[in-house]
C-alpha cells in the first residue's frame, strides 16, 4: 500500500488562503460596527453613552412615560428615570400601551414626526418591529394642506400631536395587535412580530377620518366621509368600517358626520345627527342592538345588552 506525504504550503501557495483570512476579518469587523437599524438607541441611568436597543434589562415596575425627543420611563414610587429609548434623526410624537399593564408581554407603541410606528417591549425595552406607513409622516404634519403655511409653530406642533394620538388604536383579540390609520390609507399589524395582517384604503372620493375612530375589544371602528358623487349623481354615503384582526370586518351606513362612543369591551354607539338618531352597534357582529319598547325587539338579530324585561313585569324602583 502507498501513501502520500502531506503538502508543505509554500509562501506562493498561502497567498490565496491568507487573502481569505483578511477577507472575513475584514467583514466581521464591520459587521460588529454596522450602524443599528433605524437608528435606535436605548440609555440607562449612569451610561454616559447610548447603546443598542436590548442591551441593558429593565426593573421589575411597571414605568411612568414621557413623550419627547424621544421615550422615557420613570419609576412611578421614586421619579427616577429607568431608560429612555431615541432614534436618530426622528421625534416621537404619541404613545399608546399594549396589553395587560406589569405583562412581560406589554408593548408601548410609539408614534415617530418620519411616520414610523415602532412597538416597543416594555419589561425590556427591546423593539419588537419598525412599521413605515405611506402617508402617515404627510398627515401628521398637513403637509400640502389648505392653510398650513400660515400655521404658526405652535400651531403646527399642537396639530401633530393631535393627530399622532390619532394614528394608532391597539386592540387585544384574539391576541394583541396593532392598527395604524391615516385618512386615504389604514393597516394592521400583529404585535408580537408586526405581522401585516390587512390594508384597506376608502373608496375614491371618500377619506377615513382617523380623529373619530374607537376600538373595542375585537375590533376597530373607522369613520369614513366622502365627497365624491355616485353614478346617479347623488353624494356618496358616509359609513363606519369594523376591522378584525383575523375574521371578515363589516361596514355600516352612517352619516358624514356619525360619532362613535364606546360603551363596553363590545359595544359602540354611534349617534348620528337628529335625523337618523342614536343606535349601539355590537362591534364583534356589526349588528344594531335593537332597543327594548321596539316592535322589532322580538325578532332582533342583536337584543338589548341585558335583556328587555318581560311584558308585564313590575318595574324596579330607582337605587
Amino acid at each position: 500500500m502507498s501513501w502520500k506525504p502531506f503538502r508543505t504550503l509554500t509562501p506562493r501557495s498561502a497567498l490565496p488562503a491568507l487573502a481569505v483570512l483578511l477577507v472575513l476579518g475584514a467583514g466581521a469587523a464591520a459587521h460588529a460596527n454596522r450602524p443599528v437599524p433605524f437608528g435606535d438607541q436605548v440609555s440607562a441611568p449612569g451610561k454616559a453613552e447610548a447603546s443598542p436597543v436590548g442591551a441593558q434589562s429593565a426593573d421589575a415596575v411597571t414605568p411612568e412615560f414621557r413623550i419627547g425627543p424621544g421615550l422615557e420611563a420613570y419609576d412611578p414610587s421614586t421619579g427616577s428615570l429607568l431608560w429612555s429609548y431615541r432614534r436618530d434623526g426622528a421625534t416621537a410624537l404619541h404613545v399608546s400601551m399594549l396589553g395587560e399593564s406589569g405583562s412581560p408581554e406589554q408593548s408601548a407603541i410609539v408614534v415617530w414626526d418620519d411616520g414610523m410606528v415602532t412597538s416597543l417591549r416594555v419589561a425590556d425595552h427591546e423593539v419588537r418591529w419598525h412599521r413605515s406607513v405611506p402617508g402617515l409622516s404627510d398627515w401628521l404634519h398637513g403637509s400640502d394642506e389648505p392653510g398650513i403655511a400660515q400655521r404658526t409653530d405652535a400651531q403646527r406642533k399642537e396639530l401633530e400631536l393631535e393627530r399622532a394620538a390619532s394614528a394608532v388604536q391597539t386592540v387585544l383579540n384574539p391576541e394583541p395587535w396593532v392598527q395604524v390609520l391615516t385618512p386615504g390609507l389604514t393597516m394592521g399589524f400583529r404585535d408580537r412580530d408586526g405581522d401585516l395582517r390587512f390594508n384597506s384604503r376608502p373608496q375614491a372620493g371618500c377619506l377615513y377620518d382617523p380623529t373619530r375612530a374607537v376600538s373595542t375589544d375585537d375590533a376597530v371602528l373607522l369613520p369614513r366621509a366622502c365627497t365624491a358623487a355616485s353614478g346617479s349623481g347623488h353624494q356618496l354615503p358616509g359609513s363606519v368600517t369594523g376591522f378584525k384582526l383575523v375574521d371578515h370586518g363589516f361596514v355600516v351606513n352612517a352619516g358624514p358626520a356619525v360619532e362613535l362612543t364606546r360603551l363596553d369591551g363590545h359595544r359602540v354607539r354611534l349617534d348620528d345627527g337628529p335625523l337618523l338618531g342614536s343606535r349601539v352597534l355590537d362591534a364583534d357582529t356589526g349588528v344594531t342592538e335593537v332597543p327594548c319598547g321596539s316592535a322589532s325587539a322580538p325578532f332582533a338579530a342583536e337584543p338589548a345588552a341585558g335583556g328587555c324585561p318581560s311584558p308585564g313585569a313590575s318595574p324596579q324602583p330607582a337605587k
